[in-house]
């Protein structure tokens, strides 16, 4: 039995009871809105001293923290210190995206190591496992890419991103219109490349029952990837982005009818002014799941500052309807994060989420601000801290700016407005 199947014989399940104290929710509640498909609560048999978190329609918005390691940077320990630095930050959610080294230990160290969700690509592995044995990408087989779905799955990951939509229809209407970037999701231009080599189709749509059934034994919940994702403003919202959009729809709907919980994921790189129109054109076609967004970017010309720009998408998506934020760090288009890169990235995007938390009317996140305003007007410095996103940083900030430990801060002195 899956969280979705207890859900619609109207049984609440412990995890349903833990997430929904979190929310503040009654249990019944959450359990309705799982049934319904528009929240889901991935919670792996497998992943042991898990903490529940359920993601969707009416809750607080989430924050994913990416971790992994890559050729260049192969080794686990970094990337166990970066998980947690990123539960420290408060990540809601971890995704392992390890292409180096080990790969198989470090998911399953990741896993028993992270008390929250964890997302992985299972397709990464496949083709990392491919090249290892000098095999080329086109002779991979649908049995490798299952086998390797399953393996993550018995190992305990509580979601995962599968690109089903990335059809042969969808990748000839990309070359037939063109793009300035093309496919810069590394799980969609595998299967492009897969597709074309074999002249079949994508064994994750072709054998979606298959992909089913692996996910419903062990409860793990499919994040349906966006592998036509726009990678630049320019191929924001075109034809082959919503024909894979179209696509999900129809799998959001077998998901269900299987017993199995279903999220989507979004893009990308979106003008600012397409961003509500990319959030409520998936939640349209793909019946209110839960919307999984990387960002999105607003502008591609600020590496170094991209949690910048994703946090501006993120607030704005979230605002109109987006569930849950993967984070983008300093280093995105550059390089590997480090530990700074994924803490500036979490709570980037946790600022962008509460403040759409706010606009939305989530219950308790217009509370925290005002409880921040009534210690500002106090001067109380003591409880502006403790109630800061980033206490760390905030405290650092007050005993370097303000060597004399004057009641005021050092910007307005004895002129403060409250003094």
């Amino acid at each position: 039995m899956t969280q979705l199947e207890w859900a619609r014989q109207g049984i609440v399940t412990p995890q349903m009871e833990s997430a929904a104290k979190r929310e503040g929710l009654a249990a019944e509640d959450l359990r309705a809105k799982i049934a319904a498909g528009t929240v889901v609560l991935p919670a792996n048999k497998n992943h042991r001293h898990l903490t529940p978190i359920a993601v969707g329609k009416g809750l607080t918005t989430k924050v994913n923290a990416n971790i992994g390691t890559s050729e260049a940077y192969p080794h686990l320990a970094p990337e166990l210190a970066k998980l947690q630095a990123a539960l420290k930050a408060g990540a809601h959610s971890i995704m392992d995206l390890s292409t180096g080294g080990d790969i198989d230990r470090i998911r399953r160290e990741i896993i028993k190591a992270c008390a929250v969700m964890v997302g992985t690509v299972p397709l990464y592995q496949v083709m990392v496992d491919a090249q290892r044995q000098n095999r080329s990408l086109g002779e991979i087989t649908s049995d490798d890419i299952f086998d390797g779905v399953r393996k993550h799955c018995q190992d305990g990951a509580d979601f995962i991103t599968v690109h089903c939509g990335v059809t042969r229809e969808v990748v000839a209407l990309l070359r037939a219109e063109g793009r300035l970037m093309d496919i810069v999701s590394r799980g969609g231009a595998f299967l492009a490349r897969w597709m074309l080599h074999n002249n079949r189709q994508n064994p994750l749509f072709a054998e979606f029952d298959r992909l089913l059934e692996i996910a419903r034994e062990y409860d793990v919940v499919l994040s349906l990837g966006d592998g036509l994702r726009p990678g630049c403003l320019a191929d924001a919202t075109d034809a082959a982005q919503v024909s894979e959009l179209l696509n999900l729809g129809g799998l959001v709907k077998r998901a269900r009818a299987a017993g199995v919980q279903v999220m989507v994921e979004g893009p990308g790189h979106v003008p600012l002014d397409q961003v509500e129109s990319n959030v409520k054109l998936a939640k349209t076609i793909c019946h209110d799941a839960p919307f999984y967004v990387l960002g999105p970017l607003v502008t591609d010309i600020a590496p170094g500052y991209d949690h910048i720009t994703a946090a501006i998408g993120g607030a704005l998506a979230a605002f109109h309807g987006a569930d849950f934020l993967c984070y983008v760090t300093p280093a995105e288009h550059l390089g590997l994060p480090d530990i700074d890169d994924v803490r500036t990235g979490v709570m980037a995007s946790r600022i962008a989420a509460h403040a759409a938390d706010v606009a939305k009317g989530i219950k308790g996140a217009r509370a925290w601000d005002d409880k921040m305003a009534k210690a500002r007007k106090a001067l109380d410095w003591e409880a502006q801290l403790s109630l800061a996103i980033d206490s760390e940083t905030a405290t650092r900030f007050r005993h370097e700016k303000n060597e004399r430990q004057e009641e005021c801060c050092t910007m307005c002195g004895q002129f403060c407005a409250y003094k």
